[in-house]
């Protein structure tokens, strides 16, 4: 299958515009809003709904999935508080926008997702982009534990509780953000692992996910 990607000045414009949006809704860190600037978000979008990538909404995506928000898609990355080098686990690989992002700010990315059909799609596009995490196919609710363990997890779907096979794949000193709710609202959560078995936890706003489906999730 070829792909061809048409980046041009007027979708560059579009995500400048959209970095002033996400500016204007509190989003500070700089690395974050310039990786949002230059992943272009319309490749993830049939060339119909081109309209709609620079907007700061969530889209459907296939397989009952949505491209998040930009603005969540930047909020759960600036909670990370990636180093250039960081080892980072996203669980819900969905179409890679968030991959990008988060390769866009010096993460090394591993990218689990469940839905078979995302996943091939994924794979594909991505390195076409020039985005090279390691994939996985799988049920992201028990993490990858053979390449554990990770500087920062980040989970894009709602989950009822935090896993606890995750927690044991962060390291001293990681973070994991997750939102936690119920299949309608989430709160996002920010996990510090302080020591081996020794959490520090902040809850923080309200968002809506599509539901985490694993055997530590729904």
């Amino acid at each position: 299958m070829a792909y061809k990607f048409i980046d041009n000045y007027k979708e560059q414009g579009a995500r400048k515009r959209l970095v002033e949006v996400l500016k204007k809704k509190g989003i500070e860190d700089e690395n974050v809003l310039a990786a949002i600037a230059k992943v272009p978000r319309h490749f993830f979008f049939d060339e119909t709904f081109w309209n709609q990538a620079y907007k700061d909404i969530a889209f459907p995506i296939g397989a009952g999935q949505t491209i998040s928000q930009p603005y969540t898609v930047a909020y759960q990355t600036e909670l990370l508080h990636i180093k250039k080098g960081d080892k980072v686990l996203e669980i819900g690989t969905g179409c890679g926008y968030q991959t990008c992002v988060l390769m866009e700010v010096g993460a090394k990315v591993f990218t689990i997702e469940r839905q078979e059909s995302l996943y091939e799609r994924t794979i594909k596009v991505l390195p076409h982009m020039g985005y090279k995490p390691k994939f996985f196919l799988g049920d992201g609710s028990v993490g990858i534990a053979s390449d554990a363990p990770y500087d920062k997890i980040i989970v894009t779907a709602g989950a009822p509780t935090v896993p606890d096979l995750l927690l044991r794949q962060l390291k001293i000193g990681g973070i994991l953000v997750i939102p936690v709710g119920d299949e309608k609202s989430q709160k996002m959560v920010t996990v510090l692992k302080t020591a081996e078995n020794d959490y520090e936890r902040h809850v923080l706003d309200t968002f809506r996910f599509v539901p985490l489906v694993g055997d530590r999730a729904w």
